[in-house]
């Protein structure tokens, strides 16, 4: 799941290499932390959240074969 965040986030930001994606696991949960340059973090979330929705759906996709939940937090 990381990868993939990572991947989106790098494809949507003009300084990809002030990406960081961090994941932690937990009992039945994954966590992933997307940190953007300060620029960059309206480009991640969006109009309204639209961006940030997209990544959320494409992980929890993703996520739905492994049957866990995966909580992505945008900072």
């Amino acid at each position: 799941m990381k990868e993939l965040v990572e991947t989106i986030a790098k494809a949507l930001v003009d300084s990809p290499d002030e990406v960081v994606v961090t994941e932690t696991v937990k009992a039945n949960a994954i966590l992933i932390e997307l940190k953007v340059a300060p620029e960059d973090t309206g480009k991640v979330i969006g109009k309204s959240g639209r961006v940030a929705k997209a990544i959320r759906s494409v992980v929890k996709a993703a996520a739905s074969k492994e049957d866990k939940k995966v909580i992505v937090d945008i900072n």
